[in-house]
């Protein structure tokens, strides 16, 4: 029987109809066999030959850097000599796209995420979190997110493993949504709603695909793709910026092993990681936990009822697809 179910955070609605596919075609296929594009013609081999200039180098200042932190040559928002105001255009309201764009580009042409040593995983975050981390020094920025692509569907137009980091003047409403709800739930039970949820699922254990002292991973209630999983720090912490290097060591080992789990189980599909801290507006978000969201790209892509909704449809049962995940 197909349910809906509501996320306890955002609000959001989702189908859960798993009677709309009986068997997941795609893990009948043969093994997908992913082809490195040449190191040769790979602009991040020799940054300086390719224009790619760093701004940041881990180790710092080594010739034999393992993480290089670059401007992206094609940026979604561009830093301008002034913040970007709203704007009226008639009955609409515009800003001028002022942000940051980062590319943070590690040194192995071949290993992602899931492949790197878990001390070179750790020293990822710390980039990311040093992004964040002067993002919020900006007076300019409200919001920034670090995430990765992998592979053509889910965006990636280079094969080098990289990550990206966008720094934007506003707050999705997407995002204010869901910290909203979660402010509501704060303020009515005296407790975080994600910090409910990992209580609630530990017990219940039926969603639940991997767990370490500090991090936790599980497949969402109201998951709105198949497959979906949410990775979280098991301690209330609000920003991912300010995660000690042990809360970073077990996070990055969590979403490793899930990462190999899915290249394992679901036929290596394409995905995106995002990591969901708390805006930088300079706001209090105490009701925010900050997390990390995993989403394959497996067709059929999302179609004309949730476009025209908003509502997701999805034909794995979280608790089916944290069974097979499970690690």
């Amino acid at each position: 029987m197909p349910e809906l179910r509501q996320d306890l955070v955002s609000g959001d609605w989702v189908i859960i109809a798993p009677g709309r596919e009986k068997r997941p075609h795609f893990l009948s296929e043969p093994k997908r066999i992913r082809k490195p594009s040449p190191k040769e013609t790979c602009p991040f081999e020799d940054l300086e030959a390719s224009g790619n200039r760093p701004i940041a180098l881990y180790p710092a200042g080594a010739k034999s850097w393992k993480i290089a932190v670059v401007p992206n040559k094609y940026p979604a928002l561009v830093h301008g000599g002034e913040c970007a105001v709203p704007l009226r255009e008639g009955i609409y309201t515009m800003k001028d796209g002022i942000g940051d764009h980062w590319l943070i580009i590690g040194r192995d042409h071949k290993k992602n995420f899931a492949a790197l040593p878990l001390a070179d995983a750790v020293d990822l975050f710390r980039a990311i979190q040093d992004r964040y981390r002067a993002a919020a020094e900006d007076r300019c920025v409200e919001y920034a997110t670090g995430f990765f692509n992998w592979g053509p569907l889910a965006g990636a137009s280079v094969w080098h493993p990289h990550y990206q980091f966008l720094a934007m003047p506003a707050v999705p409403a997407h995002i204010a949504r869901s910290l909203r709800n979660a402010e509501a739930y704060f303020k009515k039970r005296g407790a975080c709603a994600r910090c409910a949820v990992i209580a609630f699922e530990r017990r219940e254990k039926k969603r639940v695909i991997a767990e370490n002292a500090r991090a936790i991973a599980v497949a969402p209630y109201a998951s709105k793709s198949r497959y979906e999983v949410s990775v979280m720090p098991k301690r209330h912490a609000v920003a991912f910026e300010a995660a000690s290097t042990e809360v970073l060591r077990d996070t990055a080992a969590i979403l490793q092993e899930v990462l190999r789990s899915i290249k394992k189980r679901l036929n290596d599909p394409d995905l995106n990681f995002f990591i969901h801290s708390a805006p930088i507006d300079g706001r209090p978000y105490p009701h925010h936990h900050w997390h990390i969201e995993i989403m394959s790209r497996i067709p059929p892509p999302q179609a004309g009822f949730e476009f025209s909704t908003g509502v997701y449809i999805t034909t794995i049962a979280p608790e089916a697809a944290a069974r097979l995940l499970k690690t």
